[in-house]
């Protein structure tokens, strides 16, 4: 095993997991960027690399154990000790109640919940080894306010916020940092670009959170000095109400 400091990107897609992989890989760190179709994540290491980075792409369905326990053994036997992990999966499936099927329901909680669970807990199993290391959980509105049409997501992101409280207040004396990040705005996505009513307007009044800004603020906290360690961190863009 090298000694190469690894962060891991658990739901790198091609905005927010890529811009923050991007981030720590300009850090010095060995990217690793997970997804379930290894092919995007697999050719966006080739691009780092090619830039002088040290990237590393892998197809994972995070909701499988075993699948996520193998990640965790394979990097740190393969590429070097975990020291950031991020767990970035979505699943912001838009729905009414009405038309909420049992089994979308639970999908939804297994991509949104249930998975952050698994990654955190082999995230947390690796740092306690050695008394060190950061998890990081990406919320969303949804973490905080359940609105209506999204009563699956608001359900799977509410569950992952508490767990991340819990996390925090079992691990932070065994000095692991746990941080959860709600984003409470539109993100500077395709699919943004696209279904966004008001996107053009947003857009011109810099009023869309871009990727690279936003992903640094999850290099910050990963940085922060353990006296003053931060839990939640709310962000937003300038026009955006509270």
């Amino acid at each position: 095993m090298s000694e190469k400091q690894v962060a891991l990107i658990v739901g790198a897609g091609d905005a927010i997991g890529s811009a923050i992989a991007r981030e720590f890989a300009e850090k010095g760190y060995s990217v690793c960027m997970v997804r379930r179709n290894a092919e995007p994540v697999e050719a966006y290491a080739e691009q780092l690399c090619a830039e002088g980075f040290e990237a590393h792409g892998f197809g994972v369905d995070a909701r499988n154990e075993e699948a996520v326990e193998a990640l965790f053994a394979r990097v740190e036997a393969e590429i070097g000790a975990i020291e950031v992990v991020v767990f970035n999966i979505g699943a912001n499936v838009p729905m009414s109640i009405l038309d909420t099927s049992a089994r979308k329901f639970y999908k939804i909680w297994e991509m949104a919940c249930f998975a952050g669970f698994l990654v955190g807990r082999e995230a947390a199993r690796k740092m306690v080894e050695r008394q060190r290391g950061t998890i990081l959980f990406t919320g969303a509105t949804a973490s905080v306010r359940g609105g209506a049409i999204f009563g699956a997501f608001a359900s799977a992101k509410h569950g992952l916020r508490a767990l991340a409280q819990s996390m925090a207040r079992e691990l932070g004396p065994q000095n692991i940092h746990v941080a959860h990040v709600i984003i409470d705005a539109a993100v500077e996505t395709q699919w943004i670009r696209d279904n966004h009513p008001k996107y053009q307007e947003l857009a011109e009044r810099d009023g869309v959170v871009q990727p690279r800004d936003l992903a640094k603020n999850y290099v910050m906290l990963h940085e922060q000095p353990r006296n003053a360690w931060t839990f939640e961190l709310d962000v937003r863009p300038w026009v955006e109400n509270w």
